[in-house]
């Protein structure tokens, strides 16, 4: 039996740039992310309860939730990459907080 290792592919690789996606488990399971793409791009993630999964990808890529049933693993939803992507902003959030005096009490640290 041979193992082969299989590199992901980087920017400059791939030919096109990727994208910036996020995906936040809000189910009180942990789930298995799985997201495929062109030129084998392949990425597999454990992802616990209430935590957010942070990746890029080619924007082609397709996007797989799974679970463990009572008969095994379960395919919870599918979507496209392109669904989560992240936004991208050069200016700053309307709204912003300008100084440490204006964080609320339950963001400051300690």
């Amino acid at each position: 039996m041979r193992l082969e290792r299989h590199q992901q592919p980087t920017l400059e690789s791939s030919g096109k740039e990727q994208i910036d996606c996020a995906y936040r488990n809000g189910s009180d399971r942990m789930v298995i992310v799985r997201c495929c793409g062109p030129r084998q791009f392949f990425l597999e993630r454990v992802v616990f309860p209430f935590e957010m999964l942070l990746f890029a990808c080619p924007p082609e890529s397709e996007l797989e939730i799974w679970s463990h049933g009572l008969g095994g693993a379960e395919l919870i939803e599918a979507c496209r990459a392109a669904d989560l992507q992240l936004e991208r902003s050069t200016e700053p959030a309307e709204g912003a907080l300008e100084s440490a005096e204006s964080v609320p009490w339950w963001a400051q640290a300690g």
